[in-house]
Order: structure tokens, then C-alpha cells, then sequence
């Protein structure tokens, strides 16, 4: 009986330490603040000119910090969006994960 009471109590107190909020949680005021901040970047970019509709670009935002990923004709254009983000207010760092398409053989 004891050693079930220890497990129990052992498996219950990791439980608990599992749901405990991290140091990397946001809060509701910086979620919102990313949330603008991603809004602002996509605006940006699409106002870009030489990056076209063509390009599959889809940003997110962590404290400030914006990840590009998705897809460009070409690296003139993945450079572009680049740009684009670090010109932003409130942006901190730019992460390019932009993929270059590759050209079909016709």
C-alpha cells in the first residue's frame, strides 16, 4: 500500500509539474502585439513590388522575432520579402525559410 501511495503521489506531483506555465508562454498582450505585427509584415510584403502574387509566403510572429516560409520564383524575390519584414516597426529579427520554386522542364 505503500509503495502505491508513493507511485500515486510521484506520478501525480510530475502531473502537475507537466501543466506549470513555461518561460516561453505569451500572454495575451504580446499574442495580440504578434498577431499585428504578422498583419503588418504580410501588408508590407504584398505592397512589395517584384515579389508578385505568384509568391506563397506565410509569415508568423513570435515576440517580435518573424519567421518567412513558403515559396518564390526566385531569390530576388525571397531577398525582397526579407526586406520587406526588417523595414516593419517592431520587428526584431527576420528568420527566411522562403524556398526558391524549381523551374519546370517544358
Amino acid at each position: 500500500m505503500k509503495k502505491l501511495f508513493a507511485c500515486l503521489s510521484i506520478i501525480l506531483t510530475l502531473g502537475l509539474a507537466a501543466c506549470a506555465p513555461t518561460k516561453t508562454s505569451r500572454g495575451t498582450g504580446e499574442f495580440i502585439d504578434d498577431a499585428s505585427l504578422t498583419a503588418r509584415v504580410k501588408t508590407e510584403i504584398a505592397q512589395t513590388q517584384g515579389i508578385g502574387e505568384a509568391a506563397a509566403i506565410n509569415v508568423d510572429t513570435y515576440r517580435g522575432e518573424v519567421s518567412l516560409a513558403g515559396f518564390v520564383d526566385n531569390q530576388e524575390q525571397a531577398n525582397k520579402a526579407v526586406e520587406a519584414a526588417r523595414k516593419v516597426s517592431g520587428v526584431t529579427s527576420v528568420k527566411n525559410n522562403l524556398q526558391v520554386k524549381p523551374r519546370s522542364s517544358k
